[in-house]
């Protein structure tokens, strides 16, 4: 008999660059994460002075070399794409069992800071 295991309830947000930090003021993607469900939500969020953009690719993978840097076989979950004044926020929902994912902050307006959580 297999053991089941039901999780809810966790958020992580996603690393950016080597030093793993919680934002990004550039164009860049986030460190690999292990999905630990299928069910996940995603959200970003988009703060700046003025008008605030960006665009936030949310990729998965089941290879672990893609996962490590080795390859770069990421394949699009969705598109979260913000607009606003001093802050924006959207999200998406999933229910696919990829190994891992990322978000891949794709565009971003000047003087702007963007964060992106994982909720499982």
């Amino acid at each position: 008999m297999s053991d089941v295991r039901i999780k809810s309830g966790d958020q992580t947000y996603f690393g950016f660059t080597t030093s793993n930090t919680l934002s990004t003021a550039a164009v860049a993607a986030s460190n690999a994460t292990y999905k630990e469900s299928p069910w996940a939500s995603y959200q970003a969020i988009v703060t700046g002075t003025g008008s605030v953009s960006a665009t936030v690719l949310i990729q998965g993978s089941n290879e672990d070399a893609t996962r490590d840097g080795v390859k770069s076989n990421w394949v699009l979950l969705g598109t979260i794409t913000l607009t606003g004044t001093t802050v924006a926020s959207d999200g998406l929902t999933t229910m696919a069992p990829w190994k891992y994912v990322r978000a891949n902050v794709t565009a971003i307006s000047a003087s702007s800071v963007v964060e992106v959580i994982s909720g499982t």
